[in-house]
């Protein structure tokens, strides 16, 4: 499966536009940029002369819009739009982003990434009260609060509405008047704004998005902070002062585009420091370096930096691999491995290699790429990885809510080497990613969750909260990690 490739899946990504003539295109085009965090569905909804109408799909951006037609339906001077990834919620029509209600006195669109820690009591809590659902997204919830608000103005029912769901959002909203992005306390997903050179603004999960559509970096979002745009520009608002910021590390690990920059540190460049320190924290003796494509390429290029050995091209990627290659068998999911990735025989060949790669989850996709490469005759293949071994659910958007996932979580560093037949095996420590991020905030990590390796959450874990702490005890109770 696919799925198998690479273990984690991907963050949704939210864009939209304010003031600009070709909205739904522009959509298209930052969505397109923001393909790698979900490939399950996508939607966009558009304002035109105050009249929102929008279109959802299951599929990749091109398969949902591959009749340009819907674009041009969906003309209008602004937008939204999402890609998911369901962290929450099946992989249904209906919960295809962004939704769109019309009500008699108000219309609004919504769309979401992250998930919230708080949705199954909240959702409870509305159902007793008379909502009806028509999702099982987490996303819907907060348009039951906002309706359900008797706050006078729109934007103080959001606010309070904001300071009643928990856990970890990045919304985008969008109404007749304003388009609206919000950021949960700690931040632990990035929203940026953008201005073009017609005056408009853009809101997006990554800048690379802002990059693709032309538009100059503004300022990102703040945890607690309301951004409200329309024609007079743009404002900051804020909903609560209660924020710690907890940018998710895996954002820099792995989920985000090496082009991005987060809280101002290059994604690329990041990477590339947790190579390098991971060649200082592990050396080892062999004659080349590979990455497996293609969010591990940074830091392979950064381990053979360090460490002086050359860095050679001993993985390729298929890039025209159907997105869900799902097979019934463990041979033919092989197969699939197989045809996802290649090693370079040629290169690998008696040779020792260091395969660096940016995580371990399962261990079943480190297996087989160790076996990719002894099959095309590599001596060696020692294997380092750019980041602390996954130890500890994930409940802030990031799909390992479950331990039984996680290998780390039951194995040893070693157990976890014999598991997938490498010739050594280490991780990047806690400290070592911490600094090669290089945040220098006053808080937690400098900034940066790392729960998932650490088990130290910054937030109460709400309806998560009983499973957490029987996982927690299991953990606890095997054996360490020695990193």
């Amino acid at each position: 499966m696919v799925a198998e490739i690479k273990s984690l899946n991907e963050e949704c990504g939210v864009f939209g536009v304010w003031g600009h003539p070709d909205a739904a295109q522009l959509n298209f085009f930052g969505l397109h940029s923001l393909q790698h965090r979900g490939q399950e569905g996508a939607g966009i909804v558009t304002n035109r002369n105050g009249r929102l109408k929008g279109h959802r799909d299951l599929g990749l951006l091109s398969e949902v819009f591959k009749d340009e037609r819907e674009l041009i339906r969906l003309s209008g001077e602004a937008g939204i739009g999402h890609v998911r990834y369901s962290t929450a919620g099946s992989n249904s029509i209906l919960n295809i982003q962004p939704f769109l209600f019309k009500f008699h006195d108000e219309e609004l669109a919504l769309a979401h990434n992250g998930n919230l820690i708080n949705a199954v009591s909240l959702r409870q809590e509305l159902e007793q009260d008379g909502a009806i659902f028509h999702s099982n997204s987490d996303t819907e919830i907060l348009m039951h609060l906002i309706r359900k608000s008797k706050q006078d103005t729109l934007i103080d029912r959001i606010k309070e509405s904001l300071n009643t769901v928990k856990g970890a959002f990045a919304y985008v909203m969008l109404t007749p008047d304003a388009l609206i992005g919000a950021l949960d306390p700690n931040g632990f997903r990035p929203l940026s704004i953008g201005q073009m050179e017609n005056g408009a603004y853009v809101l997006a999960s990554e800048t690379c998005a802002l990059d693709v559509v032309g538009a100059e970096f503004v300022r990102a979002v703040q945890p607690g902070e309301l951004v409200i745009i329309d024609d007079s520009g743009y404002r900051i608002e804020t909903y609560t002062d209660q924020t710690l910021l907890q940018i998710c590390s895996m954002e820099f690990i792995y989920f985000a585009r090496p082009d991005s920059n987060i809280a101002g540190v290059n994604v690329h460049t990041a990477r590339k420091n947790m190579g390098k320190r991971l060649a200082e924290e592990a050396p080892v003796d062999a004659d080349m370096v590979i990455g497996v494509p293609n969010s591990s390429l940074s830091a392979a290029s950064g381990y053979a930096e360090a460490s002086g050995i050359p860095y050679e091209m001993g993985l390729v990627k298929n890039q025209y691999v159907a997105r869900t290659f799902i097979q019934p068998t463990q041979e033919l999911r092989e197969q699939g491995v197989r045809m996802k990735l290649s090693a370079v025989r040629g290169v690998v060949a008696g040779k020792k290699v260091i395969m660096v790669d940016d995580s371990i989850v399962r261990g079943t996709t480190s297996r087989r790429i160790v076996q990719l490469l002894k099959e095309a005759g590599a001596a060696e293949v020692h294997v380092r990885i750019s980041s602390p071994p996954l130890k500890y659910p994930c409940f802030y958007g990031i799909d390992i809510q479950n331990q039984k996932e996680l290998i780390a979580a039951d194995y040893s560093v070693e157990e976890i080497r014999e598991k997938i037949g490498a010739d050594s095996l280490s991780f990047l420590s806690v400290e070592g990613t911490v600094d090669s991020i290089g945040l220098k905030f006053d808080a937690p990590h400098n900034g940066l969750c790392m729960s998932y390796f650490t088990g130290d959450y910054p937030t109460p874990l709400y309806d998560y909260e009983t499973d957490y702490m029987k996982t927690l005890a299991k953990i606890r109770e095997s054996k360490p990690l020695m990193v």
